[in-house]
């Protein structure tokens, strides 16, 4: 069995920025088992696999080690290898079913806008070993899928150094670390090593939470953020109430195949 596999450097316009991921188109769905390993053998913060479903996609997200509720960067890179790679749709607009329900991408020249459900922060109690794990104090912790840890300045933000064996060791799915910007609204880090991503780097479901925290704390509801990891991406963002509007650009780095064969149990990369 040969599948395409696309890698898509998401939330940048240029090569070697912003967040890369691997996208599979599939005539349906593989085993679970399958999937995971293909997206541990692609060794990206995310693989996403999709499926065509009337007129619109089914799609799904995995790490290198566990499948995923909500993946922006690799929705984005799913959308831009549907509207612009494969050419799939001459609609400026697509739709995908998923487990956080449906999402839905707009296209706008070589921007891609994802409308996804807001998650806003709130208080929570506090796991007694995540301040130790980060190296700082955060002037404010609270918590949604993820813990919001806001710091004073996007200095702090750059500088943090977790440990991430015990970031891991937290009791939620991933660790936000977040500042105003110097010269954008906001910055912000994401970890999550017990998912199999340190440190990602560039996270839109981040912003899920992200978004309402900074649209409520400056009055406004069009932010723009900047992603500040060694990659680096901006992100274009919008506070719609119930949902968020997360907005980036895609570069394609590569396209090839995946050559499967179950009789040796066996699988390589060729690429084209």
């Amino acid at each position: 069995m040969r599948i395409p596999v696309y890698q898509v450097d998401a939330f940048t316009s240029r090569l070697f920025a912003g967040n890369p991921a691997a996208v599979c188109p599939l005539e349906a769905w593989l085993p679970d088992a399958t999937m995971q390993s293909i997206a541990a053998e692609n060794n990206l913060a995310d693989t996403a696999f999709y499926v065509r479903n009337g007129s619109g996609y089914d799609l799904r997200w995995f790490t290198p080690s566990v499948e995923v509720d909500l993946c922006g960067h690799a929705t984005l890179a799913s959308a831009h290898v549907i509207f612009t790679v494969r050419r799939e749709t001459t609609e400026s607009r697509i739709s995908f079913q998923s487990k956080s329900g449906e999402l839905t991408v707009e296209r706008h020249g070589d921007r891609y806008a994802l409308d996804f459900p807001s998650r806003p922060a709130a208080e929570v109690a506090i796991h007694a070993g995540l301040v130790d794990a980060l190296g700082a104090k955060p002037s404010l912790i609270l918590g949604a899928r993820d813990y919001l840890c806001v710091f004073d300045s996007e200095e702090d933000v750059r500088a943090l150094r977790p440990n991430m064996e015990k970031l891991a060791a937290t009791d939620r799915f991933a660790v936000i670390a977040t500042a105003p910007g110097d010269d954008c609204d906001f910055v912000s880090r994401f970890f999550a090593p017990a998912m199999g991503v340190p440190e990602d780097p560039v996270t839109g479901s981040a912003h899920c939470t992200l978004i309402p925290y900074w649209s409520k704390r400056l009055g406004k509801k069009i932010l723009h953020a900047r992603q500040v990891s060694s990659r680096g991406g901006e992100l274009y963002c919008e506070d719609r109430g119930d949902r968020v509007t997360i907005a980036g650009n895609a570069v394609t780095y590569l396209e090839g195949w995946i050559e499967l064969n179950y009789a040796s149990s066996r699988s390589t990369i060729a690429s084209t």
